[in-house]
């Protein structure tokens, strides 16, 4: 009898689990991540202003550009105030390029919002919407998502030494 060292049939399932983890935290972040290198900012959907567009709980990549080529019916991001942080995501109904200002208008909305947007308060454009995805940000960027992404990528590597580690017996005649 010789033992050999290749994984048996759950060695190779403990192990495809533990690589499918570590994959999936992986993708998870780089969705977080590599936006930002491109120069893209990434924004969760609290409000249905926007609806159905941009769902509540959407996740949004906004790209900065120039105001003045901003164009008709495109969506942009925008700080609601001086003294609010906040950040509102609108249709553009007109770009007025002599006073610096847009006329703005969320879809669900039944009238337009009631102050032009200055240039100085536009973030950029809606690039990307990707619907539930808002809610996957928020708790990936927590104190407690990151424990909880660690905590799965050690599991899987704890699972991949596992499946790895485990021998399968064969009989050589």
């Amino acid at each position: 009898m010789r033992k050999e060292k290749t994984p048996g049939r759950i060695g190779r399932c403990i192990s495809a689990a533990g690589t499918t983890l570590i994959v999936m935290v992986v993708l998870l972040c780089s969705l977080l991540v590599l936006p930002k290198v491109f120069g893209y900012q990434m924004y969760h959907v609290l409000s249905g202003s926007m609806e159905p567009e941009m769902p509540v709980g959407s996740l949004i990549y906004v790209r900065a550009g120039q105001p003045e080529d901003v164009k008709e019916q495109e969506i942009i991001a925008f700080y609601g105030s001086a003294e609010d942080t906040g950040i509102i995501t609108h249709r553009v109904v007109k770009n007025n390029i002599v006073s610096g200002a847009f006329r703005t208008k969320g879809d669900a909305n039944e009238k337009e919002d009631p102050l032009p947007v200055p240039y100085e308060s536009y973030i950029g454009r809606v690039a990307v919407t990707i619907p539930g995805m808002g809610k996957v940000l928020t708790i990936m960027t927590s104190l407690y998502g990151k424990i909880a992404a660690v905590s799965v990528v050690l599991l899987g590597v704890v699972l991949n030494l596992a499946g790895s580690g485990r021998e399968k017996k064969n009989e050589k005649r």
